[in-house]
């Protein structure tokens, strides 16, 4: 894992579609008047006459893309998630998802994270709005690699998929010879016997190393990257629960509806276990910087390693 090298996802979402610009030329970007800040300029940059931008009329978006679709091209419908999950829900629902056409959802500004613009622009809610639909994926990307991978991933799969992609440039974790992505597939980062932590997005890092901090307490900690929220990998998220006897989710969402309950449903059926839920605990957020945001409302590696210490001894 790199410590130095950081890339905010949504960065990767635009590099991503220029590479897959080349490869695939039925592909068309479409945004809502927000290229520079979903980065999707720099396709429109290098791909102009497939580049469309909707102004601010995101579910106008979102059928546009739909009929794109129909034609036999692979659309992308960017803006901040905010936005595209929230504003466009109908319409993606409806027009998209239940025809099951092969619409893509490039979703940024996911997330506390986006910091100072404050609870109107922090979007916890938008995982739990997309999976609730039938037949749509959801992929919440940890870094750039990862990220560059969902697009292609996403380009190749037939039906609608929702990537979510953050503001805050995050660590490289992924740069390994043996990563590889695959929809519905999580990954083990770190192996451990005691307890398990199950993230996503930028939790992962902060997982990681929250999961150091318990190792020097003698609490061997596994811990688990889910970048598909649906489908989940329940197969190793039992595993892992059987192995460990104890779990832990970590997300940037509200706890109601996201990695945390789609785990806890999983769990619940397959194989009670002893589950602690850290995220955005069904509250707004507020103006800050990012870092301080993550901090306050226990998303640091500090506050998951206290929370998961407490959890640990509360569940010997």
């Amino acid at each position: 894992m790199s410590e130095v090298k950081k890339i905010a996802t949504r960065d990767s979402y635009g590099n991503a579609l220029v590479e897959m610009g080349r490869k695939y030329k039925n592909l068309i970007v479409l945004d809502a008047d927000l290229a520079a800040a979903t980065k999707t300029g720099v396709f429109r940059k290098e791909f102009p006459e497939r580049h469309i931008d909707c102004g601010i009329a995101e579910c106008n978006m979102a059928g546009i893309a739909a009929g794109l679709s129909t034609t036999g091209k692979i659309p992308f419908i960017s803006s901040f998630a905010m936005f595209v999950a929230g504003r466009a829900f109908e319409q993606i629902r409806n027009s998209i998802c239940y025809p099951h056409l092969n619409v893509k959802i490039g979703a940024t500004h996911g997330g506390i994270s986006v910091g100072e613009d404050g609870a109107t622009h922090q979007c916890n809610e938008d995982i739990a709005l997309m999976r609730s639909i039938p037949g749509m994926v959801v992929i919440n990307p940890s870094d750039d690699i990862e990220a560059k991978a969902a697009v292609e991933a996403a380009i190749q799969y037939e039906g609608p998929v929702y990537m979510r992609f953050g503001r805050l440039a995050v660590p490289i974790l992924n740069d390994r010879s043996d990563y590889k992505f695959e929809i519905g597939k999580g990954n083990v980062m770190k192996e451990g016997k005691d307890i398990t932590i199950i993230a996503t997005g930028l939790t992962v890092v902060a997982s990681l190393e929250a999961a150091e901090m318990l190792e020097k307490d003698g609490i061997s900690t596994k811990v688990i990257n889910i970048p598909t929220i649906k489908p989940l990998d329940t197969e190793l998220i039992i595993s892992a629960a059987k192995e460990t006897g104890k779990v832990i989710t970590v997300e940037e969402h509200s706890v109601i509806g996201g990695l945390g309950s789609a785990v806890c449903e999983c769990l619940c059926e397959k194989a009670p276990t002893p589950i602690l839920r850290i995220g955005i605990q069904d509250t707004f957020g507020e103006s800050g910087s990012a870092t301080e945001l993550l901090k306050k409302y226990g998303l640091s590696a500090e506050e998951i390693y206290k929370k998961a210490k407490e959890f640990q001894k509360n569940n010997k």
